[in-house]
């Protein structure tokens, strides 16, 4: 698949994404208006670090398993606490930000709609790889 198809898909992604949220949260003109600047701050960030502090270290890894010394072994999972710890402050700083803009209980509907979200992409993307073969 070439960038553009993948660019394109992302976007369509991210729509449907932002359209689940919408639907959920049923959010008023003013809480969308100061939601969404921070919601997609927060997406921005943790996507940085899960696409690329986790994913290069889980590729060394991967390319180094049958030849790390247990130096090289502590050396990443000390890279991996760190990145587990950037992204768990930044949840709890998003669900910080969000309580002096949204209710309790949207906050909560906003972490089902998240895993519902993700439950659906997974589900479709298990159909679309059994259909190829």
């Amino acid at each position: 698949m070439n960038i553009t198809a993948q660019d394109k898909n992302k976007e369509r992604i991210k729509a449907l994404k932002v359209s689940v949220i919408t639907e959920k949260l049923d959010l008023t003109e003013k809480e969308a208006q100061q939601f969404w600047p921070i919601y997609n701050a927060h997406e921005k960030e943790t996507s940085e670090i899960r696409f690329k502090e986790v994913k290069a270290i889980r590729k060394e890894i991967r390319e180094h398993s049958d030849t790390m010394t247990d130096e090289k072994a502590n050396e990443l999972l000390t890279r991996l606490k760190k990145a587990e710890i950037k992204m768990h402050n930044l949840r709890m700083e998003f669900a910080n930000n969000l309580s002096g803009i949204l209710s309790p209980k949207k906050i909560i509907l906003l972490k089902i709609a998240e895993d519902d979200f993700k439950k659906k992409m997974f589900e479709e993307l298990r159909k679309r790889r059994k259909e190829r073969g």
